[in-house]
C-alpha cells in the first residue's frame, strides 16, 4: 500500500502546475481552509471528470520538490472535536474523502484523497467552492464554472463512480466474473488480465487510477459482482424474492436474496420465480401439463425494467419481487421518469443509461421486445388485467395479475386495461372498438352492452375519446385521450 502511495505522489509531482483537482502544501493548515479546499477540489474533479482529487502536504507548491511535513493529520482537532469528524459534519453529505501518509525520499507526506462531487456540488458550511488561478474561491462568484459543473453533474451519475479502489488486476478478477462479460457479449476473452482489462475499461466497468492500480465502478459491480456483499455500499442492491402464503404479508414462505451481479443471477431469478408461481395441471394431448395463470414473459420484462430504472442513489433498498397467491409485485427504488399514462407510447427514458445499454448488449434481456407495449400485449393474450403501476415518493411498484374472468375484475382494473388497449391499438394504426375490447377480455357478443358501459365510463374519466364523434354508435371507434 505504501509503495502505491509513493507511486501516486511521484506521478502527481510530474504535473507542470496545480490543476482544478490537485493542491500541494508544506505545513500550511487551518480547519476552515481544509474544508473549503475539499469542497473546491471535489467540485473541480467533477468539472474535468476525474474520479478523485488530491490535497498533499509535504510537497512544495511551486517546484513540486519533496520537503516533508510535520503535520499529524489524524491527531488534528477543531476545538475538542477531531478534525476529520468535524469536517464530515461541516461538509455536505456527498463529500467523501480519506487520509493516508507515506515516506517519499525519506520525508513524511500526507495524502488527502477526495472523491469527485456527485449529483450536487460539494459544500462546506453550506457554501460551494472551486479552484481558480491556484486559489480557492466561492463557486457563485464564477458563473461560467458553475454552469460547467452543473452540466457535468447532470450527465454523470453513480454508474461511473468507483465502489472499490486500489485493486490489482488479480483483485479485480477476484471480485468480478469477467468470463460472464465476454460470454454475454459473444466475444473471445483475451488470455491475459491486461488484455481483458482493456475491454472492461472501455465499457466503464473498471477504471485505471492515477497510482496505476484499478477501481471497480458501480456499473461493473452491479452487472458482474461475484458477491454484492463484498462491496461496501452495494449489498443492499441485491435482488430479493419473497413468497407469501396468501394474498397478504402475514406469513412469509420463502425469502431469497440473490447476492450476485444482475447478469449472473437474472436467469436464475426467473427460474426461481417460475418454480414459485401457482399453477394447475391441464391435459395437453395425452399428458398433464402444469400451467400458471401468470405470464413469465411479463414478469421478465417488468423485472428488467425495474433493474434498469431503479434510482441508484436511494440507499438501503433494492429491487424486490413479492409473490402472493393472486398477484406479483415488483418494486424498485425511484419514481418513474415519465407520466405513467404515457408509459406505452413514450420514447424510452432511463436514469441509468449505461446500465440499460450494457444489459441490452449483454443479451440477458434480449428477448423482451420493446417494453411496456409487449407487457400490455402479453396480458391481452392471456386475458389478464393490465399491470397496475403504483407510484410513491421514492419507489415504483408494478402489480402483475394472472388470468382473471372479466366478471371478477375490479372496476379500476377494467378501466386501466381499457385505456392501455386503446394505446396499443393506436400505436398499431388501429382503433379501440366494442368488438376489439370484447376480444381483449375474452367476451362473447352478448357482452356488448357491458363493454359499452365500460367505454362510456372510460370517456367520462378522460381516458379515451371518439376518433370521429359524428360516427354512428354502432361503428364508433376510440383513441387514447392524447391522440
Amino acid at each position: 500500500m505504501k509503495e502505491e502511495l509513493v507511486f501516486l505522489v511521484n506521478e502527481l509531482r510530474k504535473l507542470s502546475s496545480e490543476v482544478e483537482w490537485l493542491e500541494f502544501k508544506h505545513n500550511k493548515y487551518r480547519p476552515d481552509m481544509v474544508g473549503e479546499d475539499i469542497s473546491a477540489l471535489a467540485n473541480g474533479a467533477a468539472i474535468v471528470d476525474k474520479d478523485c482529487a488530491y490535497m498533499i502536504w509535504g510537497i512544495d507548491d511551486e517546484s513540486h520538490e519533496v520537503v516533508g511535513t510535520d503535520l499529524d493529520f489524524r491527531a488534528l482537532k477543531k476545538g475538542n472535536q477531531e478534525l476529520i469528524d468535524w469536517l464530515r459534519v461541516m461538509l455536505s453529505k456527498n463529500a467523501d474523502f480519506h487520509v493516508d501518509d507515506c515516506s517519499v525520499d525519506g520525508k513524511k507526506v500526507i495524502i488527502l484523497t477526495i472523491n469527485k462531487a456527485l449529483n450536487t456540488p460539494v459544500t462546506f458550511s453550506n457554501i460551494a467552492y472551486i479552484r481558480s488561478g491556484g486559489n480557492t474561491k466561492k463557486l457563485k462568484d464564477f458563473p461560467a464554472l458553475e454552469v460547467r459543473l452543473w452540466m457535468q453533474l447532470n450527465t454523470k451519475n453513480l454508474e461511473d463512480a468507483a465502489i472499490a479502489e486500489n485493486l490489482s488486476l488479480n483483485d479485480v478478477f477476484a471480485k468480478l466474473n469477467v468470463s460472464a462479460y465476454f460470454t454475454s457479449l459473444g466475444i473471445s476473452q483475451p488470455s491475459t488480465f491486461e488484455g481483458a482489462s482493456h475491454y472492461l475499461i472501455q465499457d466503464g466497468l473498471i477504471k485505471q487510477q492515477d497510482n496505476g492500480l484499478y477501481s471497480v465502478t458501480n456499473l461493473g459491480a452491479l452487472l458482474l459482482a461475484y458477491r454484492f456483499s463484498s462491496f461496501r455500499t452495494l449489498y443492499r442492491k441485491a435482488l430479493r424474492v419473497v413468497q407469501y402464503a396468501g394474498d397478504n404479508k402475514m406469513k412469509i414462505l420463502r425469502d431469497q436474496i440473490f447476492d450476485e451481479g444482475y447478469v449472473l443471477c437474472f436467469n436464475d431469478v426467473l427460474r426461481y420465480i417460475s418454480g414459485l408461481l401457482p399453477s394447475e395441471e391441464r391435459l395437453d394431448g395425452a399428458a398433464l401439463k402444469a400451467v400458471s395463470p401468470f405470464s413469465l414473459d411479463v414478469v421478465r420484462e417488468a423485472l428488467a425494467n425495474a433493474l434498469i430504472h431503479q434510482q441508484l442513489n436511494i440507499t438501503g433498498t433494492s429491487v424486490v419481487v413479492e409473490i402472493f397467491s393472486n398477484r406479483i409485485e415488483i418494486t424498485n427504488p425511484g419514481a418513474p421518469l415519465v407520466d405513467i399514462k404515457r408509459i406505452v407510447d413514450n420514447p424510452p427514458k432511463t436514469r441509468n443509461e449505461k446500465l440499460s445499454s450494457m444489459m441490452r448488449r449483454m443479451k440477458f434481456c434480449e428477448e423482451l421486445g420493446s417494453g411496456w407495449d409487449r407487457i400490455v400485449l402479453e396480458c391481452e393474450n392471456i386475458q389478464s388485467p393490465a399491470p397496475r403501476i403504483d407510484v410513491y415518493i421514492e419507489s415504483t411498484r408494478v402489480v402483475i395479475f394472472g388470468k382473471i374472468p372479466y366478471s371478477d375484475m375490479k372496476n379500476g382494473e377494467r378501466l386501466w386495461s381499457c385505456y392501455l388497449h386503446s394505446c396499443l391499438m393506436f400505436l398499431s394504426g388501429k382503433f379501440l372498438t366494442n368488438q376489439s375490447l370484447r376480444e381483449r377480455f375474452g367476451l362473447e357478443t352478448n357482452s356488448a352492452a357491458s363493454i359499452s358501459r365500460l367505454i362510456r365510463q372510460a370517456m367520462s374519466k378522460n381516458l379515451i375519446k371518439p376518433f370521429d364523434p359524428d360516427s354512428s354508435h354502432k361503428f364508433m371507434k376510440y383513441v387514447p385521450y392524447w391522440a
